[in-house]
Formats: structure tokens, C-alpha cells, sequence
């Protein structure tokens, strides 16, 4: 009977163990998906009509909550990097090659605007030195046109001072004679002046008009017998040198062509004035 008695008392304890059970399962759950559900408060209270009188069996420990682990993300596959590299090599030559073109070619055009403005040059200076011959030609002709004439004049004139006996007439020819050759040598020194004239470098001898004197021995043909001889100075050394040069390089210097009249000019005392 006593038996019987104590049987009804194991219930409540194993209701009790089941309600233990099931809030740990129930905790369980919520600990595993506490990421993905929205967290809620839950209170479950359980109400004994009495206390049990034998000692419950101790709680197993609760389990570690488990904590689920986040997918590692592999690494994005590595893509093959396009090779531009080449594309840039290429246009960087390209761009290369048509700088070393362009460069040539201006230089090739600078070559022969050069050689175009040296052969323009030169053509210049052989125009220049064909008139220069053309036009000492043209005054030579007209100075022996000019000769003749005179020399003729001066026949005639000695033929006419022959034929007349009187002595105031020869005198009067004497004196008309006298005076054409003095234009004559007048006339001849002024031009061997031009010409040393055009040989001069005038920027040596400054902005005045500076004077000098040379005593020159010519021979019959002009040719100079000795180096001119400085008798007078401009003062500046190099328009003197200048000048000197100037008359040895216009060699032969112009003389008449009566040979009667030469020695007027074998020892010539020239005054000359390279600014004027």
C-alpha cells in the first residue's frame, strides 16, 4: 500500500524535466538564428500547483550557443590584364617616326632655301661685276673717242699755228695748246681718282671728309713703279691704309694716249678725298 502511495509522486518531476528540456531546444534555436531573425522577447512561466518534495535531477549544463559562420568569399578570379602595351609601343613609334620625318624635311627645306639664297647671291655679285666691266668698257671707249678728237683738235691746231708766221698768232697757239693738254691731265686725274674711288672702303675713313696726298711714280702703262708714298694724312690710320691699298689695287690707272702728255703723270702728285 505504501508503494502505491509513493508512485504519483515521479510525475511532476518529469513534467518538470520536459519543460527544462524544451526551454533549452527552444534557446538553441534562437542562439543559432539570431542573425537572421529579428530578436523577440519570450517569457514562458510555468505555474505548480505545489513544490516537488524530492529533489529534482540536476540541469545538464546548456550547450555553447552556436555561431554560424560567415561563407569566406573566394577571391574574384584573376582576369587576364589586356595587353595594350603593344597598341602603345606602336603609336609611340609612329609618333616618333613622323617627328624624325618633319624634322627632316625642314631641314632638307632650310638646305635649300640656303642654297637657293647663296646662289642668289652670288648671281648678285657676278651682275654686279659683269656691269662694273661693262661700264669700264664704255668709259674707256668713250674716253679714247674723246682722245681722238681731241688729238685731232690738237693737229689741226698745230698745223694752223705751223702756217701763220705771226708770232702773236704762234703765241696765242702756244697758249691754246697748253690749255687742252691741261684739260687733258685735268680730265685724267679725275679719272684715276674715280677709279681708286670705287676700290675704297669707305667706312674706314668715318663720316668727314678727310684729305690726302700721295706722290705715285706711273710707268707709260699705267702700271705703278714703286708703292704710293703717303704725304699727307687723313689723320686716321686705317683710312690711310685704306686708300693705299685702294691705289695698288686699281693698277693700271688710266693715262691718255698722247705719249706726249705722259710725262705730266710719271711722277704724280695726286690730293684725294675718298667721302666725296
Amino acid at each position: 500500500m505504501r508503494h502505491q502511495r509513493e508512485k504519483p509522486s515521479y510525475l511532476p518531476a518529469a513534467a518538470l524535466s520536459l519543460a527544462v528540456h524544451g526551454l533549452l531546444l527552444l534557446a538553441l534555436l534562437i542562439s543559432v538564428n539570431w542573425k537572421t531573425t529579428p530578436p523577440t522577447t519570450i517569457a514562458e512561466v510555468e505555474l505548480w500547483d505545489s513544490i516537488p518534495t524530492k529533489s529534482l535531477a540536476p540541469p545538464r549544463p546548456e550547450p555553447a550557443p552556436v555561431v554560424a559562420k560567415k561563407p569566406i568569399a573566394e577571391p574574384p578570379p584573376v582576369q587576364d590584364k589586356p595587353q595594350d602595351d603593344e597598341p602603345a609601343v606602336d603609336i609611340a613609334l609612329e609618333k616618333k617616326k613622323a617627328a624624325e620625318k618633319l624634322k627632316k624635311e625642314q631641314r632638307q627645306k632650310e638646305l635649300e632655301l640656303k642654297l637657293a639664297l647663296d646662289n642668289k647671291k652670288k648671281l648678285t655679285e657676278i651682275k654686279q661685276a659683269m656691269l662694273k666691266d661693262e661700264l669700264e668698257a664704255s668709259e674707256k671707249k668713250l674716253t679714247e673717242q674723246k682722245i681722238k678728237k681731241q688729238n685731232a683738235a690738237l693737229k689741226q691746231l698745230a698745223a694752223e699755228m705751223l702756217s701763220e708766221d705771226n708770232a702773236a698768232g704762234s703765241q696765242q697757239a702756244l697758249a691754246a695748246k697748253a690749255a687742252a693738254n691741261s684739260g687733258i691731265i685735268g680730265e685724267y686725274q679725275n679719272k684715276i681718282r674715280q677709279k681708286i674711288r670705287g676700290n675704297v672702303n669707305k667706312s674706314l675713313c668715318g663720316s668727314g671728309n678727310p684729305e690726302l696726298k700721295f706722290d705715285l711714280s706711273l710707268q707709260p702703262t699705267g702700271m705703278l713703279s714703286g708703292n704710293p708714298k703717303l704725304t699727307k694724312s687723313s689723320g686716321i690710320s686705317a683710312c690711310d691704309e685704306a686708300v693705299e691699298r685702294a691705289i695698288i689695287a686699281s693698277a693700271p690707272l688710266p693715262l691718255p694716249a698722247d705719249t706726249a702728255l705722259f710725262p705730266q703723270f710719271r711722277n704724280l702728285k695726286l690730293t684725294f678725298k675718298p667721302n666725296e
